[in-house]
């Protein structure tokens, strides 16, 4: 499935003025207790930031989170168990050929791309520096059993809250093809759950888009950035296209606007590139992006 990418892209933020707002009728999330709410905000704030210069440690965890994930891939900075500090967390989805039941012999499966591929290699950064501030990631990579759903995305934020020391203002989600396609109807769920995230970045995301999916993203100013290979032949890009014109149509208007990277390039592998560290875009690359934004915690 993979195929060579050209280094080079370009990014275009797409721009419209007309788009109409519609009501989720989800049942909203339920809220982390007191512990990891207002007292675990004191204690973000209390904690001396630890700058962490080794690599990040990861390993396999085989127990479930819900029923459609037998088993993910847990990375942890690597002065974790040293420190007192809460830490970014970006939930990775894989794509379809990564499925597996989360066992010892499926669930490295998870390990062929993207974020945990990198890590694995030990070519993910130990941190990440934005706006004055240094950051380090906990990364949680799920193996779901069957396409997943946006119940698997909330099973796995609240597993985290409760199993590590989570800053809940820094939640993201990213993920590739249908991992991507998940990434966008997580959000799309409703408001309750745009506004559990600080920002997601579907990369070639398989979810066909509709102006009432992209109404919750957009409502809830959800920080996007997108990217795609122009000539997909397996998702169409005009997935991408359009899930960026109908959150920027939205009114009122998004702050920030979505943004689309589209690389000139055929295959459907975009993933190598978009994840590269060395990729950026502002001089930022996709985590430093990510790391711009954050929410009020919940």
């Amino acid at each position: 499935m993979k195929q060579n990418l050209q280094k080079t892209g370009w990014v275009f933020i797409a721009l419209l003025v007309t788009g109409a707002c519609q009501k989720d009728g989800i049942t909203p999330p339920a809220k982390p207790g007191p512990a990891t709410a207002a007292s675990q905000q004191a204690a973000i704030k209390m904690s001396t930031t630890v700058v962490e210069t080794a690599p990040p440690v990861q390993t396999p965890q085989y127990h479930s989170i819900d029923g459609n994930i037998g088993g993910f891939y847990q990375s942890l900075p690597a002065k974790y168990y040293s420190t007192t500090q809460h830490y970014p967390l970006m939930i990775f989805c894989h794509g379809m050929g990564e499925l597996g039941n989360g066992s010892s012999s499926q669930l490295p499966y998870v390990l062929r791309n993207g974020p945990p591929k990198l890590i694995n290699n030990k070519t993910f950064p130990a941190s990440f520096s934005v706006n004055g501030k240094t950051f380090s990631f906990i990364v949680l990579s799920p193996q779901f059993r069957n396409w997943p759903q946006p119940g698997d995305i909330q099973a796995t934020i609240q597993y985290a809250i409760s199993h590590y020391r989570i800053d809940t203002t820094r939640i993201y989600l990213t993920g590739l093809s249908m991992g991507g396609g998940v990434v966008w109807q997580y959000p799309a769920a409703g408001v309750n759950y745009a506004r559990r995230l600080a920002a997601i970045l579907p990369v070639a995301g398989a979810s066909y888009p509709e102006p009432n999916k992209a109404a919750p993203i957009a409502a809830t100013d959800l920080a996007t950035w997108a990217l795609q290979n122009q000539n997909d032949p397996t998702v169409p890009s005009f997935y991408s296209v359009d899930y960026v014109k109908y959150i920027n149509a939205f009114k009122p208007t998004p702050n920030p606007l979505a943004i689309l990277t589209l690389f000139p390039a055929s295959g459907h592998d975009s993933w190598d590139e978009a994840y590269n560290p060395n990729y950026k875009l502002n001089n930022l690359n996709v985590y430093q992006w990510m790391l711009q934004y954050s929410r009020p915690g919940h």
